[in-house]
């Protein structure tokens, strides 16, 4: 959600601030701006209520033959949070009497004690949001210092500022007074600096700098960084100075580049195989027939004794979720709880010493899942992230964990992320299953099967012309169900969630056999099912509720691993899949639903990679 880039150097800095933008669109928002800097001149700023493309218009509207560029700027794309998405409530925002510019993150929970505060000192508030209050924060602590017109007085008004706050904040901050100087600040919300020569780059996210620099530097919560061109200083907000980790850019530009593909979302599909393969490498022991993980963090022996697993999640991540639990308790023989991250943090359930915590999430900075991780931290479990940004909160707060390696993940509906953590999960599995009481022979049999996913992954997207002629036949429905047993009624779904998320049809996935305590009245010939029907051990239950379905007059939407003439004659249209062992279904079955959402969004002229009100990476409450 949101997105902050910043530049002070020796370039342009509204062209970085712009591509950068551009670049952080897939995090969702609903308006953009940008405020900039030249010596001895005033703060520019440059807001829409809209899209990149517009500010992009704005500032050339805005910009004078003659004028030198700026090399010191911000940006934003905002989320509406408090107040709506307009011109005013835009970021940057001005302090006082525009001495300073700030663009946040996050979200301030006493900021109406504080704005009362600053109202009744005079201040004058232009926005409704609760970002504008940090900057007459920061001015008013400025003005306190009276003639300290100093870096060290700008820093000095950044803490005292950051230790009133209440809530979760990334700040990056420029100063009317200092072209050359940028203070960035961090509580919840991710920021990465990118460590350049004679410049420096500040992004909520690393894909802005992908291109202007290799080294990074990742903000920690709670550090503070002053930016100038030749220098970095990071100080812990209570503790003083730290030395800055720089770490390497582990991305190229190809990785963030549409490559010919029409949206982001498709791309992602398509480099399924390539990411199941990238999660599997190095992780496979057949000499031991198990998987094997370096970054756990804890003992063969802690991990023998592990009784009880919790998978925590949101969204997408929560549906993998629900099939790691069917894995690993059907592989290991451990009970598995699945728990919503934003009702976990919240609950207070029994929970023994010998339990272990797993959040999943794609991007590492989902903030129920953050703060689900460390309320269990905090009672003394050891937790474990599965996720896909290295270097994000919840890689470097959990006690240990498993990277997707599944590549930059730009569209919002999820795709690659999901299958990768499928493919991690199963090897999961496997490694506590060989723990406990899985044969060396079974061991090898899962592992073949596992080895096969990314060319089964390949031959499923061999239906997508099939697919397309399908969803041209329902793309005008207004309500879908998907139906799946076992394995496949997670699967089902994220099908659904995919449909909801990117062409706005209600759809909801169910088990198939729920369908008669309930759901079969939703049944007419204008809702379309989904089954999820391969190959089984509950092959001839799905078959049956699907008889249900159709003798009620509802359409039929078949996915088989197989040539099955009783699916054929029943169901309107049938997409057929290759064939795996059950436990891996979801992988193969859930690429026809990724493929019939992506169709069925784009003959209703839905934005596929930035739908409404949707953010990548949702770092608010």
């Amino acid at each position: 959600m949101c997105g902050i880039v910043g530049y002070v150097g020796h370039r342009r800095a509204d062209a970085f601030l712009l591509n950068g933008l551009q670049r952080l669109e897939y995090r969702g928002y609903d308006s953009a701006g940008i405020a900039t800097l030249r010596p001895s001149d005033s703060i520019r700023t440059v807001k829409v209520a809209g899209r990149v493309s517009e500010l992009e218009s704005a500032v050339r509207q805005q910009t004078f033959v003659g004028d030198a560029p700026a090399t010191l700027g911000i940006g934003h794309t905002r989320w509406a949070t408090h107040g709506p998405a307009t011109q005013e409530n835009a970021h940057p925002h001005l302090g006082g009497d525009g001495i300073i510019a700030l663009a946040h993150n996050g979200v301030i929970e006493n900021f109406e004690m504080l704005k009362a505060e600053l109202e009744a000192k005079g201040y004058r508030f232009k926005s409704q949001t609760d970002s504008e209050v940090i900057a007459h924060l920061v001015a008013d602590h400025l003005a306190a210092a009276g003639s300290d017109s100093s870096v060290a007085g700008c820093l000095e008004a950044v803490q005292q500022t950051v230790a009133r706050l209440r809530g979760t904040y990334g700040l990056v901050i420029l100063f009317r007074d200092f072209p050359d100087l940028l203070i960035a600040a961090r509580c919840g919300s991710p920021l990465v600096i990118g460590v350049g020569k004679n410049e420096q780059f500040i992004a909520s996210d690393t894909s802005p700098l992908v291109g202007c620099t290799e080294r990074i530097i990742y903000l920690a919560d709670h550090q503070i960084a002053v930016i100038r061109p030749d220098n970095i200083q990071v100080l812990h907000r209570d503790q003083g100075r730290v030395r800055p980790e720089i770490q390497k850019l582990a991305q190229d530009s190809q990785e963030v580049a549409l490559e010919g593909f029409d949206h982001y979302m498709l791309k992602e599909i398509y480099e399924q195989p390539k990411s199941i393969q990238n999660a599997l490498r190095g992780r496979i022991d057949n000499d031991n027939a198990t998987a094997k993980f370096g970054g756990l963090n804890l003992t063969t022996g802690q991990l023998r004794a592990v009784q009880r697993i919790i998978l925590t999640a949101c969204g997408t991540s929560w549906h993998s979720a629900l099939v790691g639990e069917y894995l690993i308790e059907e592989l290991a023989r451990i009970p598995v709880e699945v728990e919503y991250a934003s009702e976990l943090r919240y609950r207070n359930p029994p929970i023994d010493p010998s339990t272990i915590v797993f959040g999943i999430t794609q991007s590492g900075e989902t903030a129920d899942t953050l703060a689900a991780l460390r309320e269990m931290k905090r009672k003394g479990h050891h937790t474990l992230a599965i996720c896909n940004v290295i270097g994000s909160s919840i890689a470097q707060e959990a006690d240990g964990g498993i990277y997707l390696h599944a590549g930059p993940e730009i569209g919002v509906a999820s795709t690659k992320a999901f299958t990768s953590q499928l493919t991690v999960l199963a090897m999961l599995a496997l490694y506590f299953g060989r723990l406990r009481h899985v044969s060396f022979e079974a061991g090898q049999r899962i592992i073949a099967q596992l080895e096969r996913l990314p060319r089964a992954v390949e031959q499923a997207l061999e239906c997508h012309h099939q697919v397309k002629t399908i969803a041209a036949k329902y793309a005008n429905a207004t309500n879908f169900l998907y139906l799946g047993r076992k394995y496949n009624f997670p699967t089902a779904l994220e099908g659904a969630l995919k449909l909801k998320e990117i062409s706005y049809i209600h759809a909801e996935g169910y088990p198939a056999a729920e369908m008669k305590h309930g759901p079969i009245a939703l049944v007419d010939a204008h809702t379309p099912s989904v089954f999820i029907v391969p190959q089984g051990t509950v092959y001839d239950k799905v078959l049956s509720n699907l008889q249900e379905v159709k003798a009620r007059g509802g359409p039929v939407i078949a996915v088989v691993d197989h040539e099955d003439p009783q699916v054929t004659n029943l169901a309107d249209d049938v997409i057929h899949i290759p064939q795996i062992e059950d436990f891996l279904q979801p992988v193969v079955a859930s690429i026809p639903l990724q493929l019939l959402a992506y169709e069925i969004a784009l003959l209703r002229g839905c934005d596929v990679d930035k739908p409404r009100n949707l953010a990548k990476s949702v770092t608010v409450e």
